[in-house]
């Protein structure tokens, strides 16, 4: 059937009750005034650092503090004043993103964008704000390229804390519920990093070194190998690289992945790091390296100044060697729409499913009867 606009009309005026979708689109979201410092720490240690951390939690706003003094130091003196540009980008991809839903679900659709560690976007405001516009079917977004219980865990793990808090009664106002885990093994993402790091290579690099001199590190976030037995998010980031790798290795051999650290002490991290990674590849006889952040999809301080480090030792260290800082894919028109693409299936099924009712009060309830139920069959066994 031709989806006419009477014809969406009916389906609208047919379907029960409310049915629209929202969209909540998720990031870690970036300090933009120096005073949040020591708060989007605290947050990213509660967060982040309890999962693989033997620190006990009252040590956090001491700890918070001290790092917003370094934080403060790298940001403002060595890097001139450095205000991130993540949250701007991930603005335009809310913006670019819902653009292209609309194009097929009209207004049925709207993008919420959520920050873990910022506000006024931290996601217990913005599910307050979803709920308040009415909307009672939920997509939730992780727009991290890597997924893990542990990234996007994070972004879950504060939906259900918001969405508990904001339950009223006997019925639960989400009727619907969806999720995009990542997009590490998506072929158009795969495509558009290997296409975008070729096209430079021929623009930039190609008129001076040979294919075989011409070294890729191909940057990951960073993966903690043990983390309370919560998956970190190394399969999903080597099988991105692997991918990646697959689709330039013919033309130029050395490739490398890179790990972008968070260096922390007691912490055993997934290895070889960025800059050990690109030594390795001076040392195969490259005479320039091109650097991609393929584990992440907006750009952060990680991507900047992290790699502006790594690229400055680098210098210093093998001044004759051509180096290349590429951008993340932020939101280039290709990435917005295959990002779109990929939730088209997940409003679909919402649209379509059945509505269901949940009495957040039955959960206590439950928990106890079934654990008597659970006893008795284990006597049944013996």
């Amino acid at each position: 059937m031709v989806a006419t606009p009477e014809k969406l009309q009916q389906i609208n005026d047919s379907a029960t009750g409310n049915d629209r979708v929202a969209v909540l689109l998720m990031g870690y979201g970036e300090v933009e005034s120096y005073d949040d410092f020591a708060n989007y720490n605290e947050q990213a240690l509660n967060l982040l650092t309890a999962k693989f951390a033997p620190v006990p939690t009252w040590i956090y706003p001491p700890l918070a503090k001290i790092l917003a003094i370094f934080d403060l130091h790298e940001w403002n003196h060595q890097h001139d004043h450095f205000i991130s540009p993540h949250n701007a980008i991930f603005e335009q991809q809310r913006a670019g993103i819902e653009q292209n839903l609309q194009e097929k679900w009209g207004d049925r659709v709207k993008v919420f964008k959520a920050f873990n560690f910022c506000a006024p976007f931290l996601p217990e405001q913005v599910l307050a704000e979803i709920k308040e516009q009415g909307f009672d079917k939920l997509l939730i977004y992780p727009l991290l390229v890597v997924d893990s219980i542990f990234t996007s865990g994070i972004a879950v793990e504060q939906v259900n804390k918001a969405l508990a808090n904001l339950s009223d009664g006997s019925e639960h106002w989400i009727k619907g519920q969806r999720y995009i885990p990542s997009f590490y093994n998506e072929p158009a993402y795969i495509e558009l990093l290997a296409r975008l790091v070729e096209e430079k290579i021929t623009r930039d690099l190609a008129v001076a070194h040979l294919p075989s001199q011409t070294a890729i590190v191909l940057m990951n976030h960073g993966c903690p190998h043990k983390a309370k037995g919560f998956t970190s998010g190394i399969t999903e980031s080597e099988a991105l690289y692997e991918r990646i790798r697959e689709k330039l290795i013919n033309k130029y051999p050395l490739i490398s992945v890179g790990w972008l650290n968070h260096d922390t002490p007691l912490i055993e991290w997934t290895q070889p790091n960025a800059t050990q990674a690109a030594e390795n590849l001076i040392l195969l006889g490259a005479t320039s390296v091109v650097f991609m952040p393929i584990g992440f999809a907006t750009e952060n301080h990680e991507t900047l100044l992290d790699v502006d480090h790594i690229l400055h030792s680098l210098r210093h260290r093998h001044p004759e060697v051509t180096y290349v800082q590429m951008a993340c894919v932020n939101d280039h028109p290709e990435f917005l729409k295959m990002a779109a693409e990929w939730a088209h299936p997940q409003i679909e099924a919402l649209l379509s499913e059945q509505a269901f009712a949940v009495n957040p009060q039955m959960a206590a309830m439950q928990a106890h009867t079934h654990d008597h139920h659970d006893h008795g069959h284990h006597h049944h066994h013996h």
